[in-house]
């Protein structure tokens, strides 16, 4: 799901009429979505390699992995919300 969102994303940052630094910053927060989702990726699969036992600091890893998920997708929505609203001149 998030390599859909990455690549309709990244042709729209590359569309829209803006500049550079703009660009840049719907690009990042997309990359930055994609990086969270690994690294979770990558403590879920250390956990359940370690065992299949459910365990309260398992469980605590595992949150905390899908928080740093959802978080870089408020950050995106946040930096594409600004972006656009300063597009459509409804910016401050």
């Amino acid at each position: 799901m998030e390599i859909i969102i990455f690549i309709v994303g990244f042709v729209a940052a590359i569309l829209l009429p803006g500049g550079m630094l703009a660009r840049a910053a719907l690009i990042s927060s997309l990359v930055l979505i994609l990086l969270a989702e690994l690294a979770n990726t990558a403590i879920e699969t250390i956990i359940n390699r370690i065992s299949d036992e459910i365990h309260p600091l398992s469980k605590k890893a595992k949150d905390i992995g899908s928080l740093m998920v959802l978080t870089s997708f408020i950050g995106a929505g946040i930096v594409w919300g600004l972006v656009l609203l300063d597009f459509f001149g409804l910016g401050w």
